[in-house]
C-alpha cells in the first residue's frame, strides 16, 4: 500500500534547515475547535542523537514491544518534536520495510506521504493546511495530556485519499514527554457511508419521483401528457448520471478507469453543461450563464471525464450561492491549452478552503463530500490537468481546471 521511496531521507533533510522555535500556545480550549491557531505546532526537531537514544530504550522493553507488536493496528511512539522513536510490526509490515530506523526521526505525514508534509521547510504539522488535521490536533492534545481521539484525511501525491482514525495516549518517562499514536483505516467506513447515502437517499428520492408520475399518467388529460414525460425522462437521465458518476469515481480510485481522447471544444462544452444545470433542481431560482469573453479552444481530451470535473464544479458553485445569484462559466486559452473557471458570488470559509480537495470533508452532512475530491483526482490523474481555486470578497470564489492541448494516455497508470 505504502512505499518509502526517498522519505527516509528527510529526516536528515530537515536536521539540516535551519528552524526558529515557536512557543507552545495549544490550550484544551483551542483543541476544541475546528482549526488551530496558526503558528502554534512547533517545528523544530529533536537531534539524531537523540532519537536514536529514545529508539534503543523503548526497542529494549521486550513487554512493550510484545504489547504494541500484538495490536493488529498500526502503533507509533512519537516524541515531543512529533517524530517517530517506535513503530510496531504493523506499520513496518504496511511500508514494506524491515527494521524501524527506516522511519524513525519522520512525523506521521512523512511516513504516509501526505502532499502537505513537504510543503513547509519545518515539515509535516507546520503548513496552513496541518490546522485543521484531525491528527496533529491528536498528537499536540497527548503532549498536553490529554488523550484524544480524531479523523485524519490524507490526499497523498498520487491522489489517493487516506482516512484514518487516530488516537493519542499521554506517556512520560522520566520526565520526558511522548506521545502513544495508534490509527486504523476507516477508508471503507467513509466510503460506505457515501454508497449508503447515494443508494438510500439520493437514488431512492429519485426512483420515488419517477414512480409517483408514472402512477400520474393514467389520471392526466392528454395535454399534460407532453409535460409529465418530459419530467420523466429529466430524472430517469439523472438517475443514471448519479449511477454512473459513482461508477466512474470507484474506478478512478482502483486506478483502472479507461480514458478515450479525441477532440473537444471547450466552449461548446460549458455550453453543454450550463443549459443542462439551468434544469436542474439545485439550480432553482439561480441562474447559470457562460461569460461573454469566454474564447473557443478546441482540446484533444476525455470529454465524458472533463464534463464530470466541470459539471461538479457548477453543482458546488450553485449549492453554495442564493437565490437570484448567478454562477458563470468561462473558457480560456492557455498556452499549450486550456482552461476552464467557474465562478460564484460567495466566499469559502478559510477552515473550508484549507480542507476543500479532502475526500468525504463537507459542510452539507454525513455521507457527502466527493465533488471537489472527484474533480482533483479525474483532471490530474487521468487528464493530465490542475484543479485550483483562489476565494475572496472582491472576487468570490473561482475553481479553475488548467488541461493540457493534447492529452497522452499513458499505457500503465500508477
Amino acid at each position: 500500500m505504502f512505499r518509502l521511496d526517498e522519505r527516509t531521507k528527510i529526516f536528515e533533510k530537515k536536521q539540516k534547515a535551519m528552524t526558529v522555535p515557536r512557543k507552545e500556545s495549544v490550550d484544551l480550549q483551542q483543541l476544541n475547535e475546528t482549526m488551530l491557531p496558526a503558528n502554534s505546532v512547533p517545528g523544530e526537531r529533536a537531534s539524531a542523537d537523540e532519537i536514536e537514544k529514545a529508539r534503543v530504550f523503548f526497542e529494549n522493553q521486550p513487554l512493550l514491544l510484545t504489547f504494541l507488536d500484538a495490536v493488529p493496528n498500526i502503533v507509533l511512539v512519537l516524541n515531543d518534536k512529533r517524530q517517530i522513536v517506535f513503530a510496531n510490526r504493523r506499520l513496518l509490515k504496511v511500508l514494506g520495510c524491515e527494521k524501524a530506523d527506516d522511519v524513525c526521526g519522520l512525523r506521521p505525514g512523512e511516513v504516509f506521504d501526505c502532499i502537505h508534509a513537504q510543503e513547509a521547510p519545518q515539515g509535516c504539522g507546520t503548513t496552513e493546511f496541518c490546522r485543521t488535521c484531525g491528527a496533529v490536533k491528536a498528537i499536540m492534545g497527548s503532549l498536553i495530556g490529554q488523550e484524544m481521539t480524531e479523523e485524519c484525511r490524507i490526499l497523498r501525491s498520487t491522489n489517493e485519499a487516506l482516512e484514518f482514525r487516530v488516537w493519542t495516549t499521554p506517556l512520560t518517562i522520566n520526565g520526558q514527554h511522548f506521545s502513544i499514536f495508534a490509527l486504523s483505516d476507516i477508508t471503507h467506513e467513509k466510503r460506505r457511508a457515501v454508497l449508503e447515502r447515494l443508494f438510500f437517499h439520493d437514488l431512492l428520492n429519485l426512483a420515488g419521483a419517477i414512480h409517483g408520475f408514472t402512477e400520474y399518467l393514467g389520471e392526466i388529460s392528454p395535454e399534460e401528457l407532453e409535460e409529465v414525460r418530459a419530467r420523466i425522462t429529466r430524472l430517469t437521465s439523472r438517475l443514471v448520471q448519479e449511477i454512473r458518476a459513482q461508477q466512474l469515481l470507484n474506478a478512478a480510485e482502483r486506478g483502472d478507469l479507461d480514458v478515450f481522447p479525441g477532440p473537444v471544444s471547450v466552449r461548446a462544452l460549458i455550453h453543454e453543461i450550463a443549459e443542462a444545470y439551468a434544469l436542474h433542481p439545485v439550480a432553482q431560482g439561480r441562474h447559470v450563464v457562460v461569460a461573454p469573453e469566454s474564447e473557443d479552444v478546441e482540446i484533444v481530451t476525455d470529454k465524458t471525464l472533463l464534463a464530470r470535473v466541470v459539471e461538479n464544479m457548477v453543482k458546488n458553485a450553485l449549492e453554495a450561492v442564493g437565490e437570484g445569484e448567478t454562477v458563470t462559466l468561462r473558457s480560456l486559452k492557455r498556452e499549450g491549452g486550456a482552461r476552464i473557471e467557474v465562478q460564484n458570488p460567495g466566499m469559502i470559509p478559510l477552515e473550508v478552503q484549507l480542507q476543500i480537495f479532502v475526500r468525504s470533508y463537507t459542510t452539507k452532512g454525513r455521507g457527502r463530500g466527493l465533488g471537489t475530491y472527484s474533480m482533483k483526482l479525474f483532471a490530474e490523474k487521468y487528464l493530465n490537468g490542475r484543479v485550483s481555486f483562489e476565494s475572496s470578497t472582491e472576487k468570490g470564489t473561482i475553481f479553475r481546471v488548467d488541461l493540457p492541448g493534447t492529452l497522452t494516455v499513458a499505457k500503465e497508470r500508477s
